[in-house]
């Protein structure tokens, strides 16, 4: 069932959602959320407080140890992927950034890996060519077409991969520490591409421990306490605001 969220539909909806590595090691507890078609969404929480592990159940690549995840009102689970209308549907719909890019870089060179993705989704070839030279062009990857990725440096590596996923054109973009290990310049220019793209309608799911980069990108934010639990979902400047609830969930230190 869709959950509206300020007149519009849940593109995901998490109900009392618990996950346990090994079925013992706690990464989310009871977390209840929905979040809106078209949002921009940034996941706070101190190292460990399970920011990851919520954006890959989002992603569909683990499923939860209890309660229940949806996409557009139906759930994402292994029997739903394995039906192949709807993993056709959710994998289109739905492009996911690592937090370390070389875990998704596997083609022989960058060219390869943009056009990997449009090409699996049945694209011809002209078409799949054009999607990706605009994408090459607006993240300035041209002069590394022929490259190896192992050839990359670390912003170039993500670069690449937020290429091979924005190739795809999908609704929704669940980005995992987009700005880690990234230099200042580099930094800067994801944050405008990350604004541009929410601008033209897409839905935006970040995790950062970076409250700078929530100030700039001013996002709804989902806020993550040590024992795995939701602590707040607010807008970025009410939770910027409130340095008891960054210090109780040990994001920013105040000396006693």
């Amino acid at each position: 069932m869709l959950v509206p969220v300020n007149g519009k539909e849940a593109v995901f909806g998490l109900q009392q959602v618990s996950y346990r590595y090994l079925n013992r090691l706690t990464a989310l507890e009871a977390l209840s959320l929905d979040l809106e078609e078209g949002g921009l969404y940034a996941v706070i929480g101190a190292n460990g407080s399970g920011k990851s592990t919520l954006l890959q159940l989002l992603a569909g690549l683990i499923h939860p140890s209890a309660g229940q995840v949806c996409f557009l009102g139906k759930e994402i689970s292994e029997s739903t992927l394995a039906d192949p209308p709807f993993l056709r549907r959710f994998r289109g719909a739905v492009g996911y950034l690592f937090q370390h890019p070389e875990v998704q870089l596997f083609c022989p060179t960058v060219l390869d890996e943009m056009l990997f993705g449009p090409l699996q989704l049945g694209l011809g070839a002209v078409e799949a060519g054009r999607r990706t030279q605009e994408v090459m062009d607006l993240l300035g990857l041209a002069p590394l077409a022929q490259r190896p990725s192992y050839m990359l440096s670390g912003g170039e590596k993500k670069k690449a991969a937020l290429g091979a996923i924005l190739t795809m054109n999908p609704e929704v973009l669940l980005l995992d520490e987009p700005t880690n290990g990234l230099d200042p310049r580099t930094q800067f220019a994801l944050t405008e591409l990350v604004t541009r793209l929410h601008r033209a309608g897409k839905t935006v799911v970040l995790s950062t421990h970076d409250l700078q980069l929530v100030g700039r990108l001013q996002p709804q934010v989902v806020v993550l306490s040590e024992d795995h639990r939701l602590a707040h979902l607010g807008p970025a400047a009410a939770i910027l605001a409130d340095t008891d609830l960054l210090a109780r969930v040990n994001l920013i230190h105040r000396p006693a």
